[in-house]
């Protein structure tokens, strides 16, 4: 067999995924698992089937094994979904990480750590306990907390939150695939202590020494700790704090985000020294492997045991040795390798976004890649007869450059191809630009991390050459600064799009690895190939025309603020009603609208001058290019919106007022006139209603009893199938009157989880719980979402 591993990774994968589709006893499993095994070695004839279902049974065993509760004080049992005030007692897992998020106001680090835990204190009483917890503090810890410490801790424990809206990053799941399942939120520094004294304490592991010797090192002779340092940092010891929001964007929207995890980029280049510089010692082959690897898992070692770093290791081990013991190498089988250990290891590495994206990139190159290489061969063949002295000079010069361009193309092409549907679902991001950056980033990345392995190599032997080294690197970094941020700003260098569902994505992969192998192209397979293709354009075709003949409302609990999206079919309707706070809405709305694809809004229609609704405009406004602002002729005394009407005025043409009585986007405005004049900002809030296919929406926003009396008494059909309503600064939204003249069937009540004032009160809640509706608080349900269709109507919750 050509590639002996291949098949036996497809089969131990294929019993992992089911293992996590379909949970079964664990007893039974392991007996089906062994019946079975006995069966492969008693039955000969049977043996060459059971061998396949047995590799099925491990995967399938396995991970069943990891997500199975094994020991009565598990904290999925102690604890259960409740949250609780509690003390831990733990040992680190790691040494904790520290963010940073930046702000107008500054800089704001915070801590996380993983917690291995001993016992449990709620109330004072103190019980055994067994799991690993995420802590997150505020500010930094003290660098006497590090891996293998016992400490004690205080904080709230729970269960962690799921996503708000359907598409955005889910830290619940990401945690279960590491085997965490609470997570401990710690009010300050102070509520860490540790358990040990300082005597009695574990060393300090030898990756955290080595890191900060590290950090010194590749500083030394700089003149200050700034960026191009920082990153430096990152990409070298996978130091993970550089990587703000801020600082991260513009490698994001680049697609050359990839530089900065300790990867095959990294592994490929260290061995690719390690063996020039034993070669040129004249090393033997078989010696420079034995030598090579162990150099390799140092550096794994070094850098925190990173998942990227091990299966870049992993795979690597697999090549050099091959190549170290004169077997011949095949791409293919070495990945099946790499992946078939590592699920060994961890089967639920299958799960997180770091695996997916390094297997099927390197296995997209590995398919794309040779069929090019023999391409460019046929291409660049001189005549065979002809004597290579008879070759023109410059065809001989050209021979080589060319052929380079032409793998490096090739291979940014194939990773692209293999990460774009991944890249779409995980980040609903295509970066058509990367295509082309990368051919010159990859390069500057390579020198970069080359100038700082010189800068530590030197660092003992040869001091003077360590900041020669240091300041090459920085100058790498730097020009990779300037050339990511450049192009981002070039015309479709990058945009969002809607995630790839899980049919779609298992498609695309079996296009690509059909076509990649020629399976799909073979003569007795192109008709059929050809008549599936036909079939799958109908279906994306009906899928589209279905999509765009619907409507979709979102409401989505942005903190201390409220907004609406209106995701009307086409792009020309879509309304983008308030946008939070300006605290809230790059957190939430921001990645909210990119989850959905949305590039570009027609309109935002800001209802009124509330911090709490228009203090994230200029940043949405800015993100999304908002053709048209949509305010009301009412002056209002906030000064958060007199900022965002001063910034149109030198624009007139983009702002639009509207009062009673007038359009948008097929809404009208019930509320208020021009000449309205209320001493309360929320009783001049724009209110709006809609038919959509038969379906009555009325949207009152902050609407308190001044204004909802006003628009009583003005008259006409208040009715409504479904009713959104915030929560006015004084009083209660719908008031009973307003109430009974609406007649919903849906009351939408957009409130916050904190802070508390955000929250629905006791009163309200009673009052509305009397009335025969479903009712829906955005701070209990996530992001509401109405989807309205020819005929049907349907309201779902991040909780169904």
């Amino acid at each position: 067999m050509k590639r002996p591993l291949l098949p036996v990774a497809s089969a131990y994968v294929g019993g992992v995924l089911v293992g996590a589709a379909f949970s079964v006893p664990l007893a039974g499993l392991l007996g089906v698992a062994l019946a079975v095994g006995w069966g492969a070695v008693a039955l000969a004839r049977a043996r060459p089937w059971l061998v396949w279902v047995l590799l099925v049974l491990a995967g399938w065993t396995h991970m069943t094994l990891r997500q199975a509760v094994l020991s009565p004080v598990d904290l999925r049992l102690v604890l259960g979904d409740t949250a609780a005030i509690v003390t831990l007692h733990a040992r680190l897992a790691a040494t904790p990480t520290h963010r940073i998020r930046e702000r107008d106001t500054g800089e704001s680090w915070r801590s996380m750590a993983v917690l291995a835990v001993d016992a449990v204190a709620r109330e004072g009483r103190w019980e055994p306990a067994h799991g690993r917890v995420a802590a997150t503090t505020p500010d930094v810890l003290s660098a006497e907390f590090y891996a293998g410490q016992a400490v004690e801790v205080e904080g709230v424990l729970r269960v962690p939150r799921g996503p708000l809206a359907a598409g955005l990053f889910d830290y619940r799941a990401h945690l279960r695939w590491l085997g965490i399942y609470h997570q401990l939120e710690v009010g300050s520094t102070n509520d860490w202590r540790l358990r040990t004294p300082p005597e009695g304490a574990a060393r300090r592991p030898w990756g955290d020494r080595f890191c900060g010797w590290a950090q010194r090192t590749m500083a030394r002779g700089l003149p200050a700790e700034d960026e191009p340092v920082r990153l430096l940092w990152a990409m070298t010891l996978g130091w993970k704090t550089a990587l703000t929001e801020e600082v991260s964007e513009p490698f994001m929207r680049s697609g050359t985000m990839h530089i900065f995890a300790i990867s095959g980029l990294h592994i490929a280049l260290i061995a690719l020294v390690l063996v020039a510089v034993l070669r040129v010692l004249q090393m033997p082959r078989a010696a420079c492997g034995w030598v090579v690897v162990p150099l390799l898992w140092f550096y794994t070692s070094a850098t925190g045991w990173q998942p990227s770093a091990i299966r870049a290791s992993l795979m690597m081990t697999v090549v050099v040795l091959g190549w170290a013991l004169y077997r011949p190498t095949d791409l293919l089988n070495s990945l099946a390798a790499a992946a078939f250990l590592i699920l060994l290891w961890e089967p639920r590495q299958l799960f997180q976004a770091g695996f997916q994206l390094s297997f099927f990139v390197v296995l997209s190159i590995a398919l794309i890649l040779p069929p090019v290489r023999r391409g460019c061969d046929r291409l660049l063949q001189t005549d065979p007869l002809l004597p290579p002295e008879l070759v023109p000079v410059w065809r001989r010069r050209l021979d080589a450059p060319l052929r380079y361009l032409a793998s490096s193309v090739a291979t940014s092409l194939a990773a692209w191809l293999g990460s774009l549907p991944l890249i779409a679902h995980y980040f609903h991001l295509v970066t058509p630009v990367s295509l082309l950056v990368n051919l010159v980033a990859v390069p500057l990345a390579g020198l970069a991390l080359a100038a700082n392995l010189g800068s530590l190599l030197c660092a003992v032997w040869a001091p003077g050459l360590t900041e020669l080294f240091n300041h090459s690197a920085w100058l790498w970094m730097a020009v990779l600064i300037r050339l990511c941020e450049w192009a981002v700003t070039l015309p479709g260098a990058c945009f969002h799009v809607r995630g790839p569902s899980l049919p779609g994505l298992l498609v695309y992969y079996g296009l690509l690895i059909g076509i990649g192998t020629g399976w799909l192209l073979a003569r007795g397979r192109r008709r059929w190939f050809a008549l599936a293709l036909g079939l799958a354009a109908v279906w994306l075709a009906a899928d589209r025309w279905h999509s765009r003949s619907r409507t979709t409302l979102l409401f989505p609990p942005v903190q201390a603020g409220a907004a609406v999206f209106v995701d009307a079919p086409g792009r020309a309707n879509d309304l983008l009603i308030d946008c939070g706070s300006e605290r809230g809405a790059p957190y939430l709305l921001q990645p909210l609208l990119q989850s959905l694809g949305v590039n570009r809004l027609a309109r935002i229609l800001l209802t009124h001058g509330d911090a709490r609704h228009v203090g994230g405009a200029p940043v949405i406004r800015a993100r999304f290019r908002a053709v048209q602002i949509v305010t009301s002729p009412v002056r209002f005394r906030s000064p958060v919106y007199r900022r965002a009407l001063a910034e149109l005025e030198a624009d007139p043409p983009r702002r639009m007022q509207v009062q009673r009585g007038d359009a948008v986007a097929g809404w009208r405005v019930l509320h208020p006139l021009a000449t309205d004049s209320f001493s309360l900002a929320d009783d001049a809030a724009l209110v709006l209603r809609a038919e959509v296919h038969g379906v009555r929406v009325l949207l009152l926003s902050d609407l308190a009893r001044a204004g909802q009396t006003a628009l009583l008494d003005r008259g006409g059909d208040l009715r409504a199938d479904v009713v959104v309503t915030g929560l006015p600064s004084r009083g209660e939204p719908l008031i009973d009157d307003l109430l009974a003249a609406i007649q919903p069937a849906v009351v939408i009540v957009q409130d916050g989880e904190s802070p508390a004032y955000e929250r629905a009160g006791g009163v309200l809640r009673e009052r509305l719980a009397r009335y025969p509706a479903t009712i829906l608080y955005t701070s209990e349900a996530g992001t509401v979402t109405l989807r309205v269709g020819r005929g049907r109507w349907q309201v779902r919750t991040m909780t169904d």
